[in-house]
């Protein structure tokens, strides 16, 4: 059993590896990766209250709290992760329209020096 719950631990972080590999877009690998690495650690910390329980002569339940934490941050980090890309995404946008001309009489403005000496 506890052999069972590593080696899918260690599928779901392969599949994970590969997500981020093969999308495309940083949104699709932030997917991917956060799922399958709350699953895998699930694995190892359900592994590790099976091994401890059969080795100890009472039920342990620590693992339990790496799962809650878990529960508890993944998605937050996740969440934050998303906000600052898009965030960034949407002031260098905010910067690249505000060096651009706003319009064609000052790109003529910016243009007519070019080649002279003032």
């Amino acid at each position: 059993m506890v052999a069972a719950l590593l080696l899918a631990s260690g599928a779901l972080s392969l599949i994970a590896a590969l997500g981020l590999l093969r999308l495309p877009d940083f949104f699709q690998r932030m997917h991917a990766p956060a799922l399958t690495t709350t699953l895998g650690t699930w694995c190892v910390a359900l592994a590790s209250i099976v091994n401890f329980t059969i080795i100890g002569p009472n039920i342990d339940l620590r693992g339990t709290v790496v799962i809650i934490l878990l529960a508890v941050t993944a998605p937050i980090t996740t969440t934050l992760l998303a906000r600052a890309t898009v965030f960034r995404q949407r002031s260098s946008a905010f910067l690249d329209q505000e060096q651009r001309p706003s319009n064609e009489h000052d790109a003529g403005l910016h243009n007519s020096h070019k080649g002279k000496e003032v």
